[in-house]
């Protein structure tokens, strides 16, 4: 009859779904995601980074941006004694970088 997996789940294989079963499914995934898309922080809509924000894009460590800054590959801004990075400027360095094939 039905296998165990199809038990727990309560759906079998051979069970139709409807257009209103798909419905009701978008809205309740909309519903679930919604928290969690208003909750993550997109650092794409600001113009100027910090190091932090940097180094979370880039997934690299505080010692490899100090290197990126003093070769003079990653331009940045010093405003008092926090460093800023320009979005396009690092849009900017992997375009530079980029491989042609």
């Amino acid at each position: 009859m039905y296998n165990n997996s199809e038990r727990k789940s309560g759906l079998c294989k051979d069970q139709l779904i409807t257009v209103e079963d798909l419905a009701q499914f978008k809205a309740e995934l909309l519903e679930a995601l919604e928290p969690l898309l208003r909750s993550s922080k997109t650092f794409n809509d600001k113009k100027w980074l910090k190091s932090y924000e940097v180094r979370k894009i880039l997934g690299i460590s505080a010692g490899k941006l100090l290197t990126l800054r003093t070769n003079g590959t990653l331009p940045f801004a010093r405003i008092g004694g926090v460093i800023y990075y320009d979005q396009q400027d690092i849009n900017q360095m992997f375009e530079n970088r980029k491989l042609k094939q």
